[in-house]
């Protein structure tokens, strides 16, 4: 078979791949893959795009002949980076270009970068970047506007023929145009994961979008509620008040959602996470992922308020309370401003449960189920008629200097828990 067929046949594939909703890690493998099985001397090969997500400013997959094909991300980071003000993607970017081309050795060889004196060293004969852009993008990057950039890479001697770049100008085309629905699909789970939390975005880019969409799911419920808010706004900076309320939320959203938590809302400086569970033996595996996550989040107040007393910062302090039950779990709001959000008696209960914990001095208090599971960490201090309750409920205090639990891998929390 010639090399216009198999040119032909890739490019109707990835029509294929752009109706479709393929792995970004996958498909550029396999795109590298079929050039090669075609006749185009590839060996090394990255692919960059921007992206919106509040740790990563872009993302790349790199592709090596014999290796294993490899993801990785960019942190955002407040100073542009030297690294990327001498690489060949800034150039073309700050210069509107489509494409660098490079030859690595010969006597048309230019080495004006970095990067290429790294790839000469690898053995790469050969350096072609070709930027694709996306119009209507969501991505408005001051680095990198929303598309994509391809470093095709060559060890051939001679490096690419015209006949090869012309073939990788023609593919990185329909190439793009099935990168495009891939990489904004990340982008709008990201956006919506983000915010939502990864259940529910998940939920919601799945068709729940309309007010009153959801189910009924068996959870427990973590409240959290930071001590003492009110003064601290009214005595601290809004610089500083604001730095406070992510060092608690740190403490607190963090390791909830390291341990398999929900986190569904943030209520002023309150934290409701849920840890769903659909049987018996979930609700075991739930209950110690959720005290799994309150002793994280203990320890990591200690250890923020230890760093801020060493600088002369204001401390804080907060109280959680748990609970099991049921919850509704979907779109409440008006049809034309939503929120996914949980409610129904078991919210209301924690958040009554969690404010007592202020009256009876303990840093969190849990129902029966929740102390069951380990009884010697919990310590009953009776039953308590809770506003709006019928009946009273026992409550628990953590016993926090005596409690640790080690029996439960980070892993393990994340794997198991039911959450579907």
């Amino acid at each position: 078979m010639n090399r216009n067929t198999l040119i032909t046949e890739i490019g109707e594939w990835l029509i294929d791949q752009a109706l479709a909703q393929p792995n970004i890690v996958d498909l550029f493998t396999q795109v590298c893959l079929r050039l090669t099985a075609a006749g185009v001397p590839l060996s090394r090969c990255r692919l960059m795009w921007p992206t919106l997500h509040p740790l990563f400013q872009a993302e790349t997959v790199l592709w090596t002949r014999g290796q294993e094909t490899k993801f990785n991300q960019f942190a955002h980071q407040d100073d542009v980076s030297d690294e990327w003000l001498n690489s060949p993607m800034h150039f073309v970017y700050e210069n509107g270009l489509d494409t660098l081309r490079r030859n690595l050795d010969g006597p048309n060889k230019m080495v004006d970068f970095a990067i290429l004196e790294e790839l000469i060293e690898l053995g790469h004969t050969d350096y072609m970047l070709i930027s694709t852009a996306f119009s209507d993008t969501q991505v408005r990057n001051t680095k990198m506007n929303g598309g994509i950039m391809v470093m095709w890479s060559s060890d051939r001697p001679g490096g690419f023929s015209d006949d090869d770049l012309a073939t990788l100008k023609k593919i990185q085309r329909r190439f793009a145009a099935a990168c495009k629905n891939v990489v904004q699909n990340r982008i709008a789970l990201n956006i919506t994961e983000t915010y939502l939390g990864q259940h529910a975005g998940r939920q919601v880019l799945d068709g729940a979008i309309k007010l009153g969409d959801g189910r009924e799911t068996q959870a427990v419920v973590w409240y959290s509620d930071m001590r003492r808010s009110t003064e601290l706004a009214d005595t601290m900076s809004p610089d500083d008040f604001l730095q406070l309320l992510n060092d608690y939320f740190e403490c607190t959203a963090g390791p909830a959602i390291e341990c398999g938590g929900e986190v569904l809302d943030f209520i002023g400086d309150a934290v409701l996470v849920i840890f769903p569970f659909e049987n018996d033996e979930d609700m075991v595996q739930a209950v110690r992922c959720a005290t799994l996550a309150m002793e994280r989040s203990m320890q990591c107040v200690r250890e923020t308020n230890e760093r801020r007393r060493s600088h002369g910062m204001t401390e804080f302090d907060f109280g959680i309370g748990l609970n099991t039950g049921t919850v509704m779990f979907g779109n409440i709001g008006v049809a034309s401003r939503l929120s996914f959000s949980v409610v129904g008696p078991t919210i209301n209960e924690v958040e009554r449960i969690e404010t007592l914990t202020k009256a009876v001095d303990a840093k969190a208090l849990a129902t029966r189920e929740v102390a069951n599971l380990r009884p010697e960490d919990w310590t009953s201090i009776g039953e308590y008629q809770l506003k709006g309750v019928a009946g009273k409920t026992e409550l628990f205090a953590y016993n926090e200097i005596k409690a640790t639990i080690t029996d439960t891998p980070m892993s393990a929390t994340k794997e198991n828990v039911l959450l579907n």
